[in-house]
């Protein structure tokens, strides 16, 4: 079992359900924000499963807000980084900056992915949504 951070694009996880998050941006986040803390520590089945990493624990969770998502309710134990840029600027910097835990990024943005460090895992929203029965 691989130890992660989970490092969350919120803007980019709140994007992919239609359920009209772009009329209140700090709620849509505060509410996708809620579900993650019951997630720290969880052994998961990782994005790509059928791969090399099977099976994921969850040791530290990383949301990444920007722009009207800022200032969304912070729930305990995991840590919210309000962008002051861009977000994908932000999480390429955590990602560089992680050492002692294999990040996994959770973004569909291909421009962000490709800027990430190689060695980091990425898992698409859809992964995220199916942890949180969203």
């Amino acid at each position: 079992m691989t130890a992660v951070h989970l490092i969350v694009d919120v803007a980019n996880v709140m994007g992919s359900r239609p359920d009209g998050w772009w009329r209140d941006r700090r709620g849509a986040a505060t509410r996708l924000l809620a579900g993650l803390p019951a997630l720290l520590g969880a052994e998961v089945e990782g994005p790509d499963a059928g791969g090399s990493e099977p099976l994921l624990r969850l040791d530290a969770i990383t949301a990444v807000v920007e722009g009207a998502a800022r200032g969304a309710a912070e729930p305990g134990g995991i840590l919210v980084v309000a962008a002051p840029t861009d977000g994908d600027s932000t999480i390429v910097e955590l990602v560089a900056a992680e050492a002692s835990i294999r990040p996994l990024v959770v973004t569909a943005d291909r421009g962000l992915r490709a800027r990430l460090d190689p060695a980091a895992l990425v898992a698409g929203p859809g992964w995220l949504n199916r942890l949180l029965g969203r």
